[in-house]
């Protein structure tokens, strides 16, 4: 009987503890959105929008998700300042994006969307930011939460388009 009791406080402790760890790993974690939940969030409020365009051989993608986007600093301020969206650049699937549809393209192996978004210089990861009322602006290669911190503050405290980006990395401070 003692040796039930203990399997049985053994295996509520297992259950409550495992129960537990994906909370704290979901406040970590940037939390995305779908491309349909960024266009309703549009349109109730005007925010950037962070795209990580990925593919699912990308080495670098996978680094980036694994060590940037599960940074506390990221996460936070992408939940605060932009809508977050992960697209697939390979997917076949029909992409809808502000009233126009994206389809695959055979020629390039990639969705339509993807060559939309990096202006036809494909390159994986690529973070893609689309400013308020602006068009898409492609940033190509693995970003560190550093790098990447100077590039969404540009955007999120809405320096694009006010000051140059060359003078707002001079002046820029890190805090992550």
């Amino acid at each position: 009987m003692q040796t039930f009791k203990l399997v049985l406080l053994f295996g509520w402790v297992l259950v409550f503890s495992c129960g537990q760890r994906p909370v704290a790993e979901i406040a970590n974690k940037t939390q995305w959105l779908t491309l349909t939940q960024v266009a309703e969030g549009l349109q109730k409020q005007k925010k950037p929008v962070l795209i990580d365009l990925y593919t699912d051989w990308c080495g670098w993608c996978k680094v980036m998700d694994k060590k940037t986007y599960t940074n506390k600093n990221v996460a936070a301020y992408l939940q605060d300042k932009f809508y977050a969206a992960k697209v697939d650049a390979e997917t076949r699937s029909a992409i809808t994006w502000q009233g126009k549809s994206y389809t695959y393209n055979d020629g390039y192996k990639t969705n339509n969307f993807a060559i939309y978004l990096t202006g036809g210089q494909l390159s994986y990861p690529t973070t893609v930011i689309i400013p308020v009322d602006g068009e898409p602006q492609a940033i190509p290669g693995y970003l560190t939460p550093p790098e990447l911190e100077l590039l969404v503050k540009y955007f999120g405290e809405g320096q694009f388009g006010k000051k140059d980006f060359g003078e707002y990395q001079r002046s820029f401070k890190s805090s992550w």
